[in-house]
């Protein structure tokens, strides 16, 4: 049986910076030949970046995209790579939409294509069959299907082409292969990372692999895009389901794989199918040897997870520095640490912005954790900012609290406009979950870099970073009594969280069944939870939808997570919780 070297390129693209990206994916298609590599493979829409959005309706931004995959053909050829086959992902169009489309002003004319690249030309094409439209995936919506499979004859050697979701569905392109010997399949992926989505992942490359008889190549994207993180962890696994490669986390890596694989053998091809037969450089010896990166704690994972969301927000869209509010609570301090570790301490710029209610060991609590970090720091009083709102329009109760908290968020955007910093902002799923927050107050901000963790999850990973720095002999960043004392917002004498929302802990079960797992009232208290606690979580979730839709984004690490995931009205009757 020949031996086959694949390199798996997992790429950080850039939304629409198809230059950009296409000289990343030939600097690395340069090295994987110089590894030895025979066959190159790169993510989805690797060349584009994923998603595209409405970018896909766009007949300029098709016609760039065309013209970057014609000219990498061109440039790998010119630099000696031309006998290297390589596979990329890119958006293809226009096409002629179909007569039946509601809008004719914004067809659906695009395709999510992989083409194959050898001798500097494109020598074979394959579009995407299934097009997601679930969770945080809007791809009917803006993308034509395919509808011809394509089976590539590499040094004598069948590989299957299908595209993402086109592995997860059994019927489509997965069916029709399956009839055919295919020595493997190669699979380039934008699969974003949420919370134990390896659980899921590897069984399917797995089970795809002792179904079909093949080896899977399984080339993942990494990297933050918006509100979505990528994690990579691009796979290959031989035709039993054994692992051979994994590629580690939440960074750009290439992978050189080398397999015995079966010669193609004398078989009808698959109806709708199309093979294209190409050779293959002469075999090299590589000294490479594959890298199955360790699984991680799932703490370990959720930080870098944060991290590496933020980090590819404020270095994809320019910010030279970030800015937030630091208030000795548990939530600001977690927020200092993952941008201090995304950009760097010098780049993260701290505000202390004590009120009259706000305690001492919190102002302490603050400057600790800025000393021990490295970051800037700076203190800005806010009482007398205050006073003449209180004074001037008579302000008591919550009038008078949910002023202290504006007067924050306008100080730290006028810092934002003068100094050019990113305003992070500081909220907790929970929070964000029952309306717990001040709209246009504590929520101002560009981005939420715990938006999607609850808040006993934020508890957690201040003690797994705590640890780590003890590990590495680095003083902890966060203050102990950050994570110790009751949370509070210090908008009165003596307030605390639990002066108005459920222990954390039960809250926390609570809208995980409610928001994650989507069960109503009525189930969730057949879970065992009091049916008046239900309730009140039930309704402040509801009213607080206002809220949440003008809310920054934030690194998604949950399968339902607000945003994109979630979509409820704004203006609705609350007929999930029956009066008893």
């Amino acid at each position: 049986m020949p031996t086959i070297q694949v390199a798996i390129a997992q790429t950080n693209p850039i939304v629409g910076d198809l230059g950009g990206n296409r000289e990343r994916l030939v600097e690395m298609a340069q090295t994987a030949w110089d590894q030895g590599a025979q066959v190159f493979l790169s993510g989805e829409l690797a060349m584009s970046g994923y998603p595209i959005e409405d970018l896909a309706l766009r007949d300029d931004f098709l016609h760039r995209a065309r013209e970057a995959v014609d000219q990498m053909a061109t440039q790998l050829h010119e630099r000696g790579l031309g006998d290297l086959v390589v596979l990329v992902g890119h958006p293809d169009g226009p096409f002629a939409p179909p007569t039946d489309q509601y809008s004719p002003a914004h067809p659906q004319q695009a395709k999510n294509c992989l083409s194959v690249l050898h001798g500097g030309q494109i020598v074979a094409r394959y579009a995407k069959h299934h097009l997601p439209n679930y969770s945080v995936f809007d791809e009917f919506r803006t993308f034509l299907p395919g509808s011809e499979n394509l089976i590539l004859r590499l040094g004598g050697v069948d590989f299957g082409v299908i595209i993402c979701e086109d592995l997860w569905r059994d019927h489509g392109p997965i069916h029709t292969l399956s009839s055919y010997p295919l020595a493997g399949l190669l699979v380039p992926n934008a699969s974003p990372f949420e919370r134990d989505k390896d659980d899921v992942r590897l069984p399917l490359v797995t089970r795809r692999a002792q179904q079909m008889g093949v080896a899977v190549y399984y080339a993942n994207l990494v990297g933050g895009q918006d509100d979505l993180v990528f994690d990579g962890d691009s796979v290959v696994v031989d035709q039993q389901g054994t692992l051979h490669a994994r590629s580690p986390l939440f960074v750009e890596h290439l992978q050189l794989v080398g397999l015995d694989l079966p010669e193609a053998a004398d078989h009808p091809l698959p109806e709708d199918t199309r093979l294209v037969e190409l050779p293959l450089a002469a075999l090299r010896p590589t000294g490479v040897v594959p890298e199955v990166a360790p699984e991680r704690d799932d703490l370990d994972v959720i930080w870098n997870a944060l991290v590496t969301g933020t980090r590819d927000y404020v270095e994809k869209n320019g910010f030279p520095s970030v800015m937030l509010g630091l208030s000795g609570g548990i939530d600001s301090a977690v927020c200092a640490v993952i941008a201090a570790d995304a950009i760097g301490p010098e780049r993260v710029h701290a505000v202390s912005l004590p009120s009259r209610h706000s305690s001492e060991h919190s102002r302490d609590d603050a400057r600790l954790l800025a000393e021990a970090t490295g970051i800037g720091y700076r203190v800005e009083p806010i009482a007398d900012l205050v006073q003449p709102f209180d004074a001037q329009l008579g302000l008591s109760g919550l009038a008078a609290e949910n002023v202290q908290a504006r007067v924050r968020g306008v100080v730290l955007m006028s810092l934002s406009n003068q100094e050019g910093h990113l305003v992070l902002t500081t909220g907790n799923k929970s929070e964000l979950a029952v309306g717990y927050s001040t709209i246009y107050g504590d929520s101002v901000g560009g981005y939420a870099p715990i938006k999607d963790v609850p808040k006993t999850i934020v508890w957690e990973l201040a003690r797994w970073r705590n640890a780590q720095a003890t590990a590495l002999g680095e003083t902890p960043p966060i203050p102990v009594s950050s994570i110790e004392k009751a949370p509070s917002a210090e908008l009165r004498p003596d307030q605390t969280d639990q002066d108005s929302l459920p222990d954390y802990d039960t809250l926390d079960q609570i809208l995980h069944l409610l928001i994650v797992e989507g069960l109503d009232h009525p189930q969730i208290v057949k879970r065992g939870f009091d049916t008046d606690t239900v309730a009140e979580v039930v309704v402040l979730v509801d009213r607080a939808e206002w809220k949440r839709r003008q809310g920054a984004i934030g690194p998604r690490i949950s399968s339902v997570a607000f945003g994109r995931d979630r979509r409820l009205p704004v203006t609705a009757r609350n007929h999930s919780v029956r009066p008893q």
